[in-house]
Formats: structure tokens, sequence, C-alpha cells
């Protein structure tokens, strides 16, 4: 039996985005304060965001393997309590801090009971000024890490990614996006504390807290734990990248592969461009969602790939447009070719009112539910506080999404999402597919992993 779509109500208009209460002050040692109170779950989200770039292309590689290390052994004691100390100190007050580093930053994260928020706040302020990265605990973490490294080396759409930030940045940090095993390996404490003291530093940092809190108690429980946090200097950002557009495309040959992993990607604008509303929008109609045109056309109407997708991200010293499919080896040239047609009518022909509003419903949407946890409003202002937003830029940006016409769209998919606007990067088996790419464009081969 057919059901009657009339009996579907109509969909309501998007609820306004609420901006959090955020109450923020400075640290005298340079530290950033974001507080936002939230009652009604007891739980308060801890984020705490340390600028951490590399900041030049001579100095990547070994930064990159040395805080890939760091972000764990940083857990391993301080000069009061050891590894297990820390830890159980931590589990008293429903809190276990997790530690990763990206191209930007070193983010400390956690969530924990509203009474456990100075001693949590005592036991990071230990791991900051006090970590001691024991030598032979070092050891065993580089190799662990090694090892992993060594393994996501092998995936092919971690070689993609490689390939595609290598011919996208050059000589920019930004193209190491995972170190080497050997320089992880090398990795010991001397260089850990080194590491640490001269960059792990409060001065640029962001501290934001989300929760059940007394703002003014909050402010003063961090003063007492964080103000002895000193560092000489300021936190290091990435330079600018570096606008290259290399033409056609790099096949990084595996040779055996049954599929070939796509990846296009090139400048997009950052938070603070007017552009950006526009552009995410015609991401989502591109392929940033699954009601997009690249879904309907190569995975639902040719069965080319199960989940390619698009997406606008951002980092601290440029934007991206990224669009990746991983694809049968032999349907990789139509693939490539369906994919380039689907950006060029983006940029040829207008977007109809209903994708539009289809478009800008999931995007606020999405952002409404991003930010209705604590912690995912806790990890969203960091983002944004860590880019040098205010928390107001919420219900900015919303607005923004809603003025955002047809004619913007396509204005802007004629200058970010042209075919001639983003590098291409293919890893698959070159006796298979360089001929058929090479219909479409230049094909450059370059040795890779085999299967």
């Amino acid at each position: 039996m057919t059901p009657d779509l009339s009996l579907i109500p109509p969909l309501g208009e998007p609820r306004p985005q609420p901006v959090p209460t955020a109450v923020e002050s400075t640290l005298p040692n340079g530290l950033r304060l974001v507080l936002v109170p939230r009652p009604g779950v007891p739980l308060v989200e801890l984020r705490l965001r340390v600028p951490f770039a590399a900041t030049t292309a001579t100095d990547a590689a070994l930064h990159t393997a040395r805080g890939a290390v760091l972000s764990g052994a940083v857990l391993l004691g301080t000069t009061s309590h050891d590894k297990t100390a820390v830890a159980q100190l931590l589990q008293g007050h429903g809190a276990e801090i997790s530690v990763a580093t990206g191209p930007d930053r070193l983010l400390l994260a956690t969530t924990l009971l509203p009474a456990g928020l100075a001693p949590v706040l005592g036991v990071l302020a230990e791991l900051l000024t006090g970590a001691t990265y024991p030598d032979g605990e070092v050891e065993g973490e580089r190799d662990r890490v090694a090892e992993q490294i060594a393994i996501a080396l092998s995936q092919p759409g971690v070689i993609a990614r490689e390939a595609l930030a290598a011919r996208r940045y050059g000589d920019h940090p930004y193209a190491i996006t995972l170190p080497a095993p050997d320089l992880v390996s090398a990795v010991d404490g001397d260089a850990l504390r080194d590491l640490h003291r001269t960059r792990v530093l409060p001065a640029g940092s962001t501290l934001v807290l989300v929760g059940d809190l007394d703002p003014d108690a909050a402010a003063d429980a961090v003063a007492a734990a964080l103000g002895e946090w000193t560092g000489a200097g300021h936190a290091v950002e990435a330079p600018p990248v570096p606008d290259l557009r290399p033409a056609g495309i790099e096949l990084v040959n595996r040779p055996g592969a049954v599929q070939s992993n796509i990846r296009l990607g090139g400048p997009a604008p950052g938070r603070t461009d007017p552009d950006l509303p526009a552009v995410r929008l015609a991401n989502m109609i591109y392929g940033g969602y699954f009601s997009s045109r690249l879904v309907e056309n190569i995975r639902e109407n040719k069965g080319y790939t199960y989940s390619p997708r698009s997406s606008v991200d951002h980092q601290a010293a440029g934007s991206s447009f990224l669009v990746e499919a991983d694809v049968a080896t032999e349907v990789t040239g139509p693939a490539l070719l369906e994919t380039w047609y689907e950006l060029g009518r983006m940029a040829l022909l207008p977007v109809t009112e209903a994708e539009l509003d289809g478009a800008r419903r999931y995007v606020l949407g999405s952002m409404a539910l991003s930010t209705a946890t604590h912690a995912g409003l806790a990890s969203t202002l960091s983002a944004l506080v860590g880019a040098g937003l205010p928390p107001g830029w919420l219900a900015e940006h919303q607005q923004a999404l809603a003025e955002v016409t047809v004619e913007q769209v396509q204005e802007v998919s004629r200058r970010y999402l042209a075919s001639t606007a983003l590098t291409a990067v293919v890893v698959g088996d070159a006796d298979r597919v360089a001929e058929p790419l090479g219909a479409l464009a230049p094909v450059s081969v370059r040795p890779g992993a085999p299967q």
C-alpha cells in the first residue's frame, strides 16, 4: 500500500541557534578562559587547546613525530604522581583525560563531576607543569605509536590523504599528516621534555568549561590551579598556506588494488569569510550529505561507490574543500568523470530552491544537534575560540546561512568547486587505471605501497 504523503505534516522553521552565555577572562599568564554555565545535567566538560603547529616545513616531520608520542606520554606521570596515581585521582571524580595532537593544536579533554572541578584542575596543572616523561615508559609509548603509524600508512585511504596533502601544500608543514615510523622510534624522554617546555605554553592557549558550574567559583578554581603554569614565549601558529594548484592527476601506484581512492582538494573560505555560508550549502548540495548530487549520481544511479562525500574543513592557516570516493578499479575513470561533471553542473547551472532549502535545513539542524550536549558545545566552542572567534559566532553564522540565495551558491561554486581549482590524487593499480584516467587529464605516476 502506497503511503499518503499528504498526511505528513510540513517541516517547521529551524529553531534559532541559542547564543551561549559565556563568561570570558584571561589569566595573567596569558591563558584565555571561557566559562559557559549550563545547569540541568550534573557534568562539566573541559577542553584545553594549546596551539601546537610546526613552524616550518623543515621541522614539521620531527615535530609531528614528537607530538604523536607526547600525546600519550604526557600521562605517564608527574613529579608528584606516577601514571597509576594520576589515573586514580582523575577517576575518583568521574574524569579521564584524553590527549590528542593535530596539525594546529594539542587538545586535552575530559568530562567530570562538578564537585571534582578543583581536584581535576589540580591534576591538569601537574601534567602541564610537572610531566616527567620517564625514559623507560616513553620507549614503550613510542614503540606503540610507531607500530600504529606503520599500520596506518599501509591503508589506501591514509596513503591517499598523505598524497593529497603533499601535493597541495608542498613545503608547508600541513604537507605532513603522519610522521615516519623511524622518526617516531627515535623519540626519547629528553626530546619530549624539551618539546613540552618550549611548546606547551599558556600564552595563546584557551580553556573552555561547559556545564553545571558557577562562573565565579570556576574562575577562582582555574586561577588557583593554573595560575602557576608559566613559560617563556607565546604559543605558535602555522604560517599561511601556499596557493598551489598543480594540474593533472597524480596517480599513486598500488599494484593489485581492487579499489581506487579518489581525492580532490582545494582552498575554501575561512570561518570569518563572508563566502563561507554559501560554500557550506554548496558543499552539502554537491556531496555533503546522503541527499546530495554526488551520492545520487555515483552511488544510487551508477553504483560506483558506497560512500562518496565532500566536506569543508578548517585549519588555522587555511580551510579546504575536499572530495572523497573509493571506487572499484574498473570504474575509476568513469567515477572521476562523473565527480567532475557534478562539480561543473554546480558552477554552470543554478541549484533549485528545494535543494537549497534541504541543504540549509540539514546544516542548521546539524549545528543544533552538535551543540545540544555539554560535550558538543564544549568542543565547538574550543574550536571557535581557538580560531579567535566569539561564542556568538554560532548565532551569526546561522543567520548568514538563512540568507544565502541560489545565485550566491552558484557564484561561490564557480570559484571554489570548479575542477580547475582542485588538486587531484588517485591511489590505485596504475596498470589498470592510468590509461582511462589519462583520457581525462595528464597523469603522473609515482610508486606506492603494494596491496
